[in-house]
């Protein structure tokens, strides 16, 4: 196929600013941004567009150069736009495009070996398709969690500030007037006043110690010993250790799919999904798994030693490489755990939602009942 020359094609007019249009593109894009915190990669929104657009272009007939350069026209931050341009003027001065990235200092290694097996097998277009669907796969999954856990996180946030409005205000100024009144208060206010006592000495000593807490964990969270605690308390965690599992597992599966199928060999792609799954229980698994393939040991034998696999998986591997079919089922586990994740997040939305509110309701339920109850002795004393 002949290639295209885009180069002359006129860009498409931005609507002004404070059109209704414009206003409701930017709310829906505050939602749907991938927020970077002093991370020194590419926001994964990016590399789909990437991926995405450039294999597109390619297939269509595009000449890289043009290509490319339609994609990095397509940046809205100059920042952006001034890395792809770059990695086009390396490209242009005889870099392959793999190299190009990884000069960068912006893509995984499990992106630049996949480029590379592209480049070198011919299968580019391909490699560059399964790249956009592992990253909209993985933006898929992150979103859907956000969603589902944004509005019992709104609800919990605002019972815990509420609750700490009338213990440190409220309940204290009925406590003043339940001890001028004198006379023996019902237990339940007593605790009440208690807990709000101990609220108003030790709240801010505790609101400090908290601070310290996520300081320390965040200062300590690329450490091995940090990742190995964080992750085995994240897997006994009722509900979210399940999910966490899940998630992670189908994108190990999704990764090994797209490596496999590029015919990278299965040891050089079980290093790279190591070096970029980003979960220590899965990275110490492969660790292992990695010396037990050198030695000869199927996978499926090696991975019966660790939990983090479920004896679903390891058996469906087992076939896939007796079969020699095992980016088929890694694809297959792949989509099964992403659905699965899903369900699951959605299912554990449903349930938060009204537990919250019950315990809530419970709360200042019992908070109400402790300040009427004296006041119903107080006015029965009067009359």
């Amino acid at each position: 196929m002949a290639s295209i020359d885009i180069s002359n094609l006129k860009k498409t007019k931005k609507k002004p600013a404070g059109t209704p249009e414009s206003v409701a593109s930017q709310i829906t894009a505050l939602f749907e941004k991938d927020f970077s915190f002093g991370g020194s990669g590419l926001a994964d929104e990016k590399k789909e567009y990437l991926y995405l657009e450039l294999g597109a272009l390619l297939r269509a007939g595009v000449d890289f150069k043009s290509a490319f350069e339609l994609v990095a026209s397509g940046q809205k931050k100059p920042q952006d736009a001034a890395l792809f341009n770059r990695i086009l003027q390396d490209v242009v001065e005889g870099a392959s495009f793999s190299m190009a990235l990884k000069g960068s200092g912006k893509f995984t290694l499990y992106e630049i070996y996949s480029i590379e097996i592209g480049e070198e097998s011919g299968q580019l277009q391909q490699v560059l398709a399964d790249l956009a669907y592992f990253y909209k796969t993985k933006i898929t999954q992150r979103r859907t969690i956000i969603s589902a856990l944004t509005y019992p996180a709104i609800v919990l946030s605002a019972s815990v500030g509420a609750l700490a409005f009338m213990m440190r205000f409220v309940v204290p100024m009925f406590s003043d007037i339940f001890r001028r009144s004198g006379g023996e208060l019902p237990w339940i206010t007593q605790k009440m006043i208690a807990i709000s006592d101990g609220f108003g000495l030790y709240g801010g000593t505790a609101a400090l110690a908290v601070i310290v807490l996520i300081a320390v964990a965040f200062y300590y969270r690329n450490t091995l010993w940090f990742r190995d605690y964080a992750s085995r308390i994240v897997l006994r965690t009722p509900l979210a250790g399940p999910l966490t599992q899940k998630i992670y597992l189908a994108r190990l599966s999704n990764a090994m799919r797209l490596l496999i199928n590029a015919r990278l060999p299965l040891l050089r792609a079980i290093i790279l999904c190591r070096q970029m799954i980003g979960f220590f229980p899965l990275e110490k698994a492969l660790a292992v798994i990695e010396s037990d393939i050198l030695s000869g040991v199927p996978l499926h034998m090696s991975m019966q030693q660790f939990a983090v696999f479920p004896p679903k998986m390891i058996q469906l591997i087992k076939v896939g490489e007796r079969t020699n079919q095992l980016d088929a089922f890694f694809e297959w586990i792949g989509s099964q755990y992403v659905a699965e994740a899903e369900l699951q997040t959605a299912s554990l939305s449903r349930i938060m939602q009204p537990v919250i509110i019950i315990i809530l309701g419970i709360v200042v339920g019992v908070i109400v009942i402790a300040i009427y109850l004296p006041l119903f002795q107080i006015s029965s004393n009067i009359q």
